[in-house]
C-alpha cells in the first residue's frame, strides 16, 4: 500500500483524531488542558514512528511571561524527530536536508451559539468538522499526524529528515511556545514549514509583524461642577486619537509587493482596548484615560523603526496639547516581526509541486496581512519558512469549522513532500 493509498483509506481515523483534539479545550488564556494535549500528541508522535519528548518551559521563565493567577498552569511544547535510513540508491542519511513542521495547539477562547453541539463537539456535518480549533489549528496538527503515519505503516523512507513541533500560546504572543522552542530546543533545521498562513492553491512565504503600544494619559481629578479646575485626560486622550490619523496617513505610501502581486501597506488601528481610570464618575473630570495602538509592520519595515516612528509622532503631538498639559506615557505592550522568504529556493519548488499536482492550477505565493509562528523560524532562525495548511472557515468565531476534503488533501501534500526530498 502507498502513503497515499493509506490516506484514502483512512478518513475515519483522522476525523477521531481531530475529535479527541477539539474535545481538549485549550484555550488560552489561560492555558487549559495543556498536560493533557500534549501527553496526546506526543503519544501520536511515538506512534508515527517518530522519537517524541514535551519540553516543559522552566517555573521561573513562566512567572516573568504570566499573570500571577496563570502561575499554576504549565506550558509545554512538543518535540518529535525522525532520522530517516536512506533510501536504496540515494545519498547517504547524513547529507539529508531537515524539514521542521510547527503547529499550535492553544486556541482562543469560545462565545455565542453555536449550530452543532457545543463548541468543542467535533461534531461532522456535510463534509465539515466543526469545533474550536478544526481550523485554527487542530485541523492541521491532525492532517500532519495522519501523512506520518501514512509513511510508518506503510514503510516508505522519507527522503528527509524531520523535525515536528506543536507549541503553546500562539494565540497570546508565542513567548512560551514557537518563541521559547526556537531559542532552547534541539533544533537545527534547513526548512520550517508552519501549517497555517497558506491553503487553496496559495502557499503563505511571509507575513506582517505588529508593534502594540499603550498610550497612558495622566491628567487631574476635580469636581464635574468645576472642569477648569481638572486636566481632563479623556479630552487631551482624544486629540492624541485624531492627530494619530495623520500618522496612518503618511504610512499609504509604503507598499510591499507579493510574489502573487498582493500589495500591503502599514496600518494603523486605535482603541482596540481603552479604559479610564479607579475613581470614575460621571460628574468627576477624568484624571486618567489610555488607549491601545495597533501598527501592522509591512516585510520591507522593521518592528523597530515602527516603534520609534510612533512614539517620536506622540511626543511632538503631546506639545501641541492645550494648557494645562497631562503627562503621557507610551508604553510597549509587545511586537511580533514581519518575514519574507522569497520563493526562490528547492524548498518553495518542491512544496509549490505538491500543491499544484493536489489543486490542479499552479501554485502562488502570498504573504499575511496577520502574523503568526512563521516570523520565529524565518526571522530568528534565519531559514526559509513557508506557510501551508487546510485553513477552514470561522476562525476565532462561532461555528469554527475545517473541511474534511481540505483536511485530507493537505495530508497528502505533506506525505508528498516528506517522501518527495527537496533539492536545492
Amino acid at each position: 500500500m502507498t502513503p497515499a493509498a493509506y490516506l484514502a483509506a483512512h478518513e475515519a481515523d483522522l476525523l477521531a483524531l481531530l475529535r479527541r483534539l477539539v474535545q481538549l479545550p485549550t484555550v488560552n488564556p489561560p492555558g487549559n488542558h495543556y498536560d493533557a494535549i500534549t501527553r496526546l500528541l506526543a503519544s501520536e508522535l511515538t506512534a508515527a514512528g517518530l522519537k517524541s519528548r514535551r519540553l516543559a518551559v522552566p517555573a521561573a521563565i513562566l512567572r516573568r511571561h504570566l499573570a500571577k493567577d496563570q502561575w499554576h498552569l504549565p506550558r509545554w511544547n512538543v518535540l518529535g524527530t525522525l532520522d530517516p535510513r536512506p533510501v536504496s540508491g540515494s545519498t547517504a542519511s547524513a547529507s539529508l536536508k531537515t524539514l521542521h513542521f510547527n503547529a499550535h495547539y492553544d486556541v482562543v477562547p469560545v462565545s455565542g451559539t453555536w449550530t452543532h453541539g457545543d463548541a468543542f463537539s467535533g461534531k461532522v456535518v456535510d463534509g465539515w468538522i466543526y469545533g474550536r480549533g478544526t481550523a485554527d489549528m487542530k485541523g492541521s496538527i491532525a492532517s500532519l499526524l495522519l501523512a506520518l503515519r501514512s509513511l510508518h505503516a506503510t514503510r516508505t523512507p522519507s527522503r528527509l529528515r524531520v523535525e515536528v513541533s506543536f507549541t503553546a500560546d500562539e494565540e497570546t504572543d508565542s513567548a512560551l511556545g514557537a518563541g521559547w522552542l526556537v531559542k532552547n530546543a534541539p533544533i537545527r533545521p534547513d526548512y520550517a514549514l508552519v501549517l497555517e498562513g497558506g491553503e487553496g492553491r496559495r502557499i503563505g512565504c511571509g507575513h506582517n509583524g505588529v508593534v502594540w503600544l499603550e498610550v497612558v494619559v495622566h491628567g487631574r481629578a476635580a469636581h464635574g461642577s468645576t472642569p477648569h479646575l481638572g486636566i481632563n485626560a479623556l479630552e487631551h486622550a482624544s486629540r492624541l486619537v485624531l492627530a494619530l490619523r495623520d500618522h496612518a496617513e503618511s504610512l499609504r505610501s509604503r507598499v510591499f509587493t507579493a510574489p502573487n502581486g498582493e500589495a500591503r501597506r502599514p496600518t494603523l488601528n486605535v482603541g482596540g482596548v481603552f479604559s479610564s481610570g479607579e475613581g470614575g464618575k460621571i460628574n468627576t473630570v477624568p484624571a486618567l484615560a489610555r488607549f491601545s495602538i495597533d501598527r501592522r509592520v509591512i516585510p520591507i519595515e522593521t518592528t523597530a523603526v515602527a516603534e520609534r516612528e510612533l512614539r517620536t509622532f506622540l511626543a511632538a503631538a503631546v506639545k501641541t496639547l492645550p494648557g494645562p498639559r497631562p503627562r503621557v506615557e507610551v508604553l510597549k505592550v509587545s511586537e511580533n516581526h514581519p518575514c519574507f522568504s522569497p520563493p526562490d529556493h528547492g524548498f518553495a519548488t518542491a512544496l509549490a509541486a505538491g500543491v499544484s499536482r493536489e489543486r490542479r492550477c499552479r501554485a502562488e505565493f502570498g504573504t499575511s496581512q496577520g502574523f503568526n509562528d512563521t516570523q520565529f523560524f524565518a526571522h530568528e532562525l534565519g531559514i526559509p519558512t513557508l506557510g501551508y495548511g487546510p485553513g477552514g472557515d470561522n476562525c476565532h468565531a462561532v461555528d469554527e469549522r475545517a473541511s474534511v476534503r481540505e483536511l485530507l488533501a493537505s495530508a497528502r501534500i505533506y506525505a508528498g513532500l516528506l517522501t518527495g526530498g527537496i533539492i536545492d
